[in-house]
């Protein structure tokens, strides 16, 4: 059944993110949502509604492969899961070794650095945006430079 992987994608991560809030108060699932909107390929938006389910629920990359997803699938969210105590820096460089997980990280840091959703910053949001726009600029240069 053609799609049938990105509907099960999509319920895994509606029920993965159910109750949880953004920033603004909003449905954290409209984010990935948002996300894989924005992408192309069928892998690309699957990659995009999970990208954030096993950082953020009890899933697991292991319980994503026995999903049946395609290991291109499940590598990039597993490149797309910051480790807990990585440095944010490595988690970009590890993020850089799957094409697909370099494209929704960027759609990732730009719906993130959307100033126009938050309703009041703080300065730890100022600085949350500084490294999104030094990951941003490094991971579209480095894209730029797979295209060549």
């Amino acid at each position: 059944m053609k799609n049938a992987m990105l509907e099960r994608a999509i319920c895994i991560a509606v029920e993965a993110h159910r109750g949880q809030t953004d920033r603004t108060g909003s449905p954290f699932i409209l984010h990935p949502l948002r996300l894989m909107l924005k992408m192309d390929g069928e892998n690309e938006r699957i990659v995009a509604v999970l990208h954030d389910v096993v950082e953020r629920s009890e899933w697991t990359v292991a319980a994503l492969r026995r999903e049946g997803f395609a290991a291109e699938v499940v590598e990039a969210v597993e490149r797309l899961t910051r480790r807990p105590d990585e440095p944010y820096d490595a988690y970009i460089e590890r993020v850089k070794d799957s094409p697909i997980a370099v494209k929704v990280k960027i759609a990732d840091i730009e719906d993130k650095a959307d100033f126009t959703r938050l309703l009041q910053l703080e300065e730890a949001d100022f600085e949350r945006f500084k490294r999104f726009r030094r990951a941003l600029q490094e991971l579209r240069s480095f894209r730029r430079g797979l295209r060549t």
